[in-house]
């Protein structure tokens, strides 16, 4: 049988389980990781361009690169929807 000691063990180990979860969760939904991820791929697609030699590359590459963030921006919503209507339990 657990003692205490034991059971306050698992207890903190929960806890700082959830600290991290929550971490995770915040810089998931944060304005600052999608504002990086808007610019690592606007960057990425502009290097991209002009390797290849497309005309304007840098103005070419806005258009995936804002894409991609509202991409991003649509995905809760759908996730919501799955969560209640598609995977319900």
């Amino acid at each position: 049988m657990a003692n205490i000691k034991d059971l306050e063990r698992k207890v903190k180990q929960i806890e700082e389980r959830n600290k991290k979860v929550e971490s995770d969760k915040a810089w998931e939904l944060s304005i600052a990781r999608r504002a990086l991820l808007m610019l690592f791929t606007y960057l990425a697609i502009g290097f991209y361009l002009q390797a290849i030699k497309i005309s304007q590359p840098w103005l070419n590459a806005i258009v995936p690169a804002v894409a991609f963030m509202l991409s991003t921006l649509t995905l809760p919503f759908f996730k919501e929807f799955w969560l209640r209507y598609i995977n319900k339990k």
